[in-house]
C-alpha cells in the first residue's frame, strides 16, 4: 500500500478518508492534538509549528517511519516551506514549483499574470494607483490569505478610502464581478498535463468555502479550467475560481493549489482524484480524460463530530457513542 503523508490535516477528514478507500496507508501531521482529521488516519503525528526551525525535519522524520512516497499539504499555510525543502524530504511533494506557489499565493501577483497571458482577471491595482475613473463596487482584498478573510466591498470613492484606511492587512483592490460565480476542481499531472476539471456552482458559501453546489458539464469552463491550470504550471490539485460575465467572458478571480474545501463534490461526481495521486506516487502516467465526470451531482455539507477520551496511557483515543449506562436520569427521576 503507498503511504501517504497529509500535512496541516486539520478539519480535513473527507480527504484523508478518501485517500484511504483509494487504498493508501494515511498518515495524518497538525499542530492541534484535536484535529479532527488525525483520527480518521491510519497513523497520525502532532508537528511543530510551521515557523518551528524544525518543521522539515519532523516531516522528514515521519517520511522516513512509514516509507511515505506522496505528501499532501491541506491548507497553504506549509507550501512554500514543502517546495523549497522538496529534495531532502524524500517523497514526491504534491505541489507545483516555489514560483508557482508565489505567484498564486499573492493575488495581486496572479492577477498580474493572467493579464500577461491573456486570460480574463477582473480589473485590479494597488491601492495607489486605483484610477479615478473605476467602476464601482470594488473589493479591497487581501494579497495572501485565504478564507474570504480581509475583504470590503467598496460602494464609492469614499468606502473605498476608509476600507483602506481600516484594514490591517497588504491589500490590492478589484472590481467587483457581476456575473455567476463558479469553481473548477482540477488535477494536473507532475509535468503540469491537466488530467481533468470539474465545474461546478456555487449555490452557498460561508467563509469563502462552498457548503452547496452542483457539477454542471459545461464544456466552456472545463476548457477554461484545463487552460488556466496548464498556463500556471498546477501540479496535483487546483481550484479555480471565476465568474461568467454577461458576454460570456470567464474572470479568474482565485487560484489555490491545493483541494478545495468542496472536495467531496467532485469526488462523488467520479473525480478520482485519490487514486491520480496516487498513480503518480507509484510512478504511473495517467492520460488525461477532460470531461469525464457526473454531472447534476449536488452536494449539502453539514457538521459531524468526534469524541475522545483518555486512553488507559494518558493518550486521547477515540470515543465510542454507545454509553455503557446514561449520563443522566430519565425526565422526573432522582
Amino acid at each position: 500500500m503507498t503511504a501517504v503523508l497529509f500535512t496541516c490535516a486539520g478539519q480535513r477528514v473527507d480527504i484523508v478518508s478518501a485517500f484511504g478507500r483509494a487504498g493508501a496507508t494515511t498518515i495524518a501531521t497538525d499542530l492541534d492534538p484535536l484535529a479532527p482529521a488525525l483520527w480518521h488516519a491510519d497513523h497520525h503525528s502532532i508537528a511543530p509549528r510551521i515557523d518551528d526551525a524544525g518543521y522539515v525535519d519532523a516531516i522528514r522524520a515521519l517520511v522516513d517511519e512509514h516509507d511515505v512516497r506522496l505528501i499532501v499539504p491541506l491548507t497553504d499555510l506549509d507550501h512554500v516551506k514543502l517546495v523549497r525543502a522538496r529534495e531532502q524530504l524524500g517523497a514526491i511533494v504534491l505541489l507545483p514549483s516555489e514560483e508557482v506557489v508565489q505567484r498564486v499565493g499573492d493575488k495581486y501577483t496572479a492577477h498580474c499574470f493572467f493579464e500577461e497571458r491573456g486570460i480574463p482577471s477582473p480589473p485590479s491595482w494597488l491601492p495607489a494607483d486605483v484610477p479615478e475613473d473605476a467602476c464601482y463596487p470594488v473589493l479591497v482584498k487581501v494579497r495572501e490569505g485565504f478564507g474570504s478573510r480581509h475583504i470590503f466591498r467598496a460602494h464609492d470613492r469614499a468606502d473605498l478610502a476608509f476600507f483602506l484606511g481600516y484594514t490591517t492587512v497588504d491589500s490590492f483592490v478589484q472590481t467587483a464581478c457581476r456575473g455567476e460565480e463558479f469553481s473548477i476542481d482540477v488535477f494536473c499531472d507532475l509535468e503540469g498535463r491537466c488530467l481533468n476539471a470539474i465545474p461546478r456552482t456555487m449555490i452557498q458559501s460561508k467563509g469563502g468555502e462552498s457548503i452547496k453546489g452542483m457539477t454542471i458539464h459545461d464544456r466552456d469552463l472545463i476548457e477554461f479550467g484545463a487552460e488556466v491550470a496548464e498556463a500556471l504550471g498546477l501540479v496535483g490539485p487546483g481550484t479555480i475560481q471565476c465568474f461568467r460575465e454577461e458576454d460570456g467572458r470567464h474572470d479568474v478571480t482565485d487560484v489555490n493549489p491545493r483541494f478545495g474545501g468542496a472536495f467531496p463534490l467532485p469526488l462523488a461526481a467520479g473525480s478520482r482524484y485519490p487514486e491520480l495521486a496516487l498513480a503518480l506516487a507509484n510512478g504511473e502516467r495517467p492520460e488525461p480524460t477532460l470531461g469525464e465526470f457526473r454531472a447534476g451531482v449536488l452536494m449539502t455539507r453539514f457538521f459531524s463530530h468526534l469524541c475522545l477520551t483518555a486512553g488507559d496511557g494518558g493518550d486521547l483515543v477515540p470515543f465510542a457513542e454507545e454509553l455503557p449506562e446514561p449520563v443522566a436520569g430519565e425526565p422526573g427521576e432522582t
